[in-house]
């Protein structure tokens, strides 16, 4: 499982969760950071990765594109990268059961 971490999302998750999701990135290091929505989605789709997310619009344009990629939508206010980091962590088994269900798109963490 890799992830693309929005622009929304520290991009020191890339290493901090090295550990679960090797291979992951962030939307800076593919220089997606001033892309519009569409472009990065497209981006996840053809790489296989999963997008992390404090955004609506991700989960929007599953509605009407359909899935893949699948969304990680985190459901929370300002929060620090620690809270993010420990949410991901915590929530490993249902990442897999988003990944591993073809009638998933979106897992939403709160």
């Amino acid at each position: 499982m890799r992830l693309l971490f929005d622009q929304n999302i520290s991009p020191h998750l890339v290493k901090r969760l090295s550990d679960l999701f090797p291979d992951s990135i962030h939307v800076y290091s593919v220089e997606l950071d001033q892309e519009i929505d569409e472009v990065v989605w497209e981006y996840a789709r053809d790489n296989n990765l999963i997008i992390v997310t404090k955004d609506a619009d991700f989960s929007e344009l599953g509605l009407l594109r359909s899935y893949p990629p699948k969304v990680i939508w985190i459901r929370r206010g300002n929060c620090s990268t620690n809270e993010i980091e420990n949410l991901i962590r915590r929530h490993f088994d249902s990442i897999e059961t988003l990944v591993n269900d073809p009638g998933s798109g979106v897992l939403m963490l709160f």
